[in-house]
This record gives C-alpha cells, structure tokens and sequence, in this order.
C-alpha cells in the first residue's frame, strides 16, 4: 500500500501526455498521440535525447570501470585504507548534490570544462562511481575465495584470475552498478544546470527550460517516455540478478 501510495501519483503523467489541449491538462474530450509525435519529429528534443544518452553511455563506462576495479582492489586488501578509501567513493552521493554542482562549477571554470562534453561526463562518471562501488561490494561479499585460490594454484596470474574468475562471478552486481549509473546520469539536472551551458543541452535541462518558459505537453510525453524507460532497466536488473540466483 505504501509502494502504491508514492508510485501510483506519477500515473498521472500518462494521462496528461495523451492530452488534447494546448497546455498541460487532463483530456477533455478524446486522447492524442499528437505530442509523441512532436517529440519524435522535434529537432530540439531528439538533440537533447541523443546528448543525453552519449553523455550516459559514456559516464557509465568510466563509472562501471573506475567502481569495479576500486571496489575489487578494497575488497583485496580488506584493511582500514580500503575502508577509508570505500568511504571515499561514496562522498559523491552523501553530500547534497547542489552543494557537488557548484563545488565542480568552480573547479570546472579553471580547467576551462563548462559547458563541454568532457566535463559533464567526468562530473556524471564521478556520482556515478558509488553505484558500482556498492553493488560490486555486495557481490563480492558473497563470492568463494576458494574460486580465486584454485585458480592461482592452477598457474593464473593475478590478471587472469580477474578476467576469467572474479569478474564473471560478480557481473550481476557489475551490472547492476551500470544501469543504475546510467538512470542516474540520464535523469540528473542539477549538475547539468551548472556545468552545461547552450552548447550541452541534455533531456532534463530542456524539460527545465520547458517548465520555466512554457509548459509544453510535450514534457509530459517525454516524462512518461523517462519513467518507462526507468521501469524497464530495473525489471532488467531484477531479472540479472533472478537469473544469478538459479
């Protein structure tokens, strides 16, 4: 009941994106498909929609890379520096993240990143490093020692043993830490109203800009568009880690 009391309200958007007015409404008198069509046709949305997903393709590999391989070397070394360094890692989605947006803005204004693709995908890897770090952690929790002992005892080296042992056996949590980097970086605005500018426009900037300036019917389409595409990447990693499970 809970889960339906805070879900059930963001039903609404599909209703409203089907909408026959010229503003953001209920439909009145029949349903039209007239501004999916508009975000299909749209040059301005699909250039958001297509920034959008390289900037999250690309921070989630740099992310799913840099969480992996630091959560493995913690979990290697399993003393008081890893833990200090894990912690570190999580730094990014602890404090709030106005507070990350402008310390980047600042940082960003002397590396001559605003505004750039670089320097929205280093800050969107950045937060989204914790998501891997902690989904790798937990599949590390439960992985056999013995597996990688075996192993080096049968003449793999330690990259090996990480290539063909410890990597397959963990590519459920590895893969759980990515598609919840890349939610995280598709739907991020904060850190896109500081660091982007004119010249990177990604999706929930423009619905920003959208809301400020216009209340497009448009933004509904695209929000019921974000939330099944939200929906869909979790069913996937429910079905991962069900699949782990057997």
């Amino acid at each position: 009941m809970i889960i339906c009391f805070l879900v059930l309200p963001i039903t609404v958007v599909f209703a409203v994106s089907v909408t026959d007015k010229h503003y953001l409404s209920l439909p009145s008198e029949g349903v039209s498909f007239q501004y999916y069509t508009n975000l299909l046709t749209s040059r301005e949305w699909l250039g958001s929609i297509g920034q959008s997903f390289i900037i999250a393709c690309v921070s989630t590999l740099i992310a799913g890379a840099a969480g992996t391989l630091c959560a493995i070397g913690c979990w290697r070394l399993s003393n008081r520096a890893s833990e200090a360094i894990r912690l570190l890692m999580l730094v990014p989605i602890m404090v709030p993240t106005i507070v990350y947006a402008l310390g980047v803005y600042q940082f960003w204004i002397d590396l001559r990143l605003l505004d750039t693709y670089t320097g929205v995908i280093i800050a969107h890897a950045v937060t989204g490093v914790p998501y891997v770090v902690i989904t790798v952690s937990t599949a590390l929790a439960g992985f056999d020692q013995r597996l990688e002992q075996a192993s080096l005892n049968l003449g793999a080296n330690m990259e090996q043993t990480l290539r063909l042992v410890i990597i397959p056996n963990i590519m459920p949590g590895i893969a759980s830490g990515l598609i919840f980097a890349f939610i995280h970086s598709w739907d991020e605005l904060v850190i896109a109203l500081f660091v982007a500018g004119r010249g990177v426009f990604t999706l929930p900037r423009r619905m920003w800009d959208g809301i400020n300036e216009h209340l497009d019917p448009t933004m509904a389409a695209v929000a019921a568009v974000l939330i099944l595409l939200t929906v869909g990447l979790l069913f996937i990693d429910i079905y991962i880690r069900s699949r782990k499970t057997a």
